[in-house]
């Protein structure tokens, strides 16, 4: 297993809605996921979101899917969207390779910040974050409207 680390391209938009739906599965929230393959390819050619991608011989096994953002308080952000790893992956270090790269993706544009949300019930998730010594806000409360 050589396990590559690269850029998202348009080729990997359907691995990259996939993987999403997998997690959606795996949070118990797949009725809530509706965007479509066709969604995505169109939003990430019109550049609104990237993704850095590990692939195994030439097969995505995860993605960090991003945006970049401004924060009023810190200046330019970048938004961790979804974070996925297929589990026969997880706890060998490829985590840390998307998020290491995540940041250097943020830090490269002049980001001062890294955020993100995680469903209270991924106990996985909390614990990596909690490896990374982030900062886990309960202060903050997210309101939605759909358009």
């Amino acid at each position: 297993m050589s396990v590559q680390i690269r850029q998202a391209g348009p080729a990997d938009v359907p691995a990259l809605h996939g993987l999403v739906a997998e997690l959606a599965r795996y949070v118990d929230a797949l009725p809530h996921f509706t965007a479509t393959v066709e969604a995505y390819q169109k939003d990430f050619e019109d550049g609104f979101y990237h993704a850095i991608v590990a692939e195994d011989d030439g097969r995505v096994i995860g993605m960090a899917l991003y945006y970049f953002v401004y924060s009023t308080w810190k200046g330019r952000m970048i938004y961790l969207e979804d974070f996925v790893l297929e589990p026969a992956y997880r706890r060998r270090g490829i985590g840390q390779r998307l998020w290491d790269t995540l940041q250097e993706r943020g830090r490269e544009r002049g980001c001062k910040l890294l955020k993100w949300q995680i469903v209270d019930t991924n106990t996985e998730a909390l614990k990596f974050y909690a490896a990374q010594d982030a900062t886990i806000e309960n202060n903050w409360l997210n309101g939605k409207l759909e358009l």
